[in-house]
């Protein structure tokens, strides 16, 4: 068995490794599911819809975070097993299923899969929280969100190509796949278990919310997401709808965005480390508003292309700061639940995003939307300037 408290490498290609499994599963429902809605004549705002509804396991998080700490004496990894069985099951079953002829059926089944991917994702949260270090908290968020990215790159492209040359349906079963092969390694890794039944969180749960930061964090959560959501919906169909693009085309326009994360993601956790998770938050988001508003120009593939990957880069490491902030306010004595409702905000501000993108779109057009994404961030960098946030060397001897 691999003991990866003694060791950084494991630690990030383990948290990496898990999250390069959601990643896939963020590629289907970013790219794969909104064009094969519109390609089987469904509308934007059923298709927003949808991703709404299927997108609402990941919102209360805190659901899933409360039974893993509950039932902390059977250890993290238990739970992440139990969430890539969820996600696999869930994909293999809307392979039978035609969404235009069966809409409810294939909806329930994506909605298990992301059951699942709430699982698994709030038991690696958990677990990073429990046995990482203050120092390298930026470092395993960075792995996270890079292999996260890492794997919306690869499912944006690998299965939008499948998708064009042999179908939706083997899509969803290579996805399903690779998430089967990824959870079979936290197997091998060793895992100290906690030795108590379980824990009265209420009480504790209450005074951490009671703070005034974590109050503020709880705020910034949402707001940070409502950006992302948008966009993540949105500029697909614009390459469909906007500049006719195929889906195999559009899968290699959207893998730029993940990949640039990925270095922004590293970029940015180890910028928060050495520097402060405030100023750099700050920095990031004020970048990211600009590029946001600059779609506009975005009139070519060329184009969209490159403030796409210019906007993924610096979202990469928006995402990443906004968590390493989020686990250092969390107790680690209820860190699956604190941090998966904070999480769960954040969740809530990229459902929004989500629903409301075909609304946008078709009230207001592509271009108006545009300008919306980045407009919500406004309110976001109110909330990071009231934010005061401790030196992280003073976090460290506490």
């Amino acid at each position: 068995m691999i003991d990866i408290t003694r060791g950084s490498f494991y630690k990030y290609f383990l948290f990496g490794s898990l999250y390069f499994s959601e990643g896939i599963i963020m590629a289907i429902g970013f790219v794969i599911i909104p064009v094969y809605f519109v390609e089987k004549g469904l509308s934007f705002e059923l298709a927003g819809l949808v991703l709404g509804v299927i997108s609402i396991p990941v919102t209360i998080k805190f659901v899933w975070g409360g039974i893993v700490d509950y039932f902390i004496r059977f250890g993290r990894k238990l739970f992440i097993i139990l969430g890539g069985l969820l996600i696999a099951i869930g994909l293999f079953s809307v392979i039978f299923i035609d969404p235009s002829v069966a809409l409810i059926p294939f909806v329930l089944f994506l909605f298990i899969t992301v059951c699942g991917v709430g699982f698994l994702d709030v038991s690696s949260d958990a677990w990073a929280i429990e046995i990482g270090l203050e120092e390298e908290l930026g470092k395993i968020n960075g792995s996270m969100f890079a292999g996260q990215y890492a794997g919306m790159a690869v499912g944006s492209s690998l299965l939008a190509a499948i998708a064009q040359f042999y179908g939706y349906h083997m899509a969803f079963l290579v996805a399903g796949l690779i998430v089967v092969l990824i959870i079979l390694f936290p197997l091998v890794i060793k895992e100290t278990k906690k030795r108590i039944k379980h824990q009265k969180m209420g009480k504790t749960l209450i005074g951490e919310f009671k703070k005034k930061q974590t109050q503020l964090l709880a705020i910034l959560a949402p707001l940070i997401g409502i950006n992302k959501g948008l966009l993540m919906i949105v500029i697909p169909i614009y390459m469909k709808v906007g500049l006719n693009l195929e889906i195999a085309q559009i899968g290699l326009i959207v893998a730029i965005f993940p990949i640039t994360s990925v270095v922004g993601s590293i970029v940015g956790g180890a910028t928060a480390d050495k520097w402060t998770r405030k100023k750099t938050l700050n920095l990031l988001v004020w970048i990211s508003l600009v590029f946001s508003a600059s779609l506009i120009l975005a009139d070519t593939w060329i184009i969209l292309a490159a403030i796409y990957g210019i906007i993924g880069f610096f979202q990469g490491g928006v995402m990443t700061v906004k968590c390493a902030m989020l686990m250092g306010a969390t107790n680690p004595k209820v860190g699956a639940t604190q941090f998966s409702i904070l999480t769960s905000l954040s969740n809530v501000g990229m459902l929004t995003g989500e629903t409301i993108s075909g609304t946008l779109i078709a009230v207001f057009g592509f271009t108006r939307t545009f300008l919306y994404s980045a407009w919500f961030f406004g309110p976001a960098l109110l909330v990071v300037h009231f934010y005061k946030e401790k030196k992280q060397k003073e976090e460290t001897k506490s």
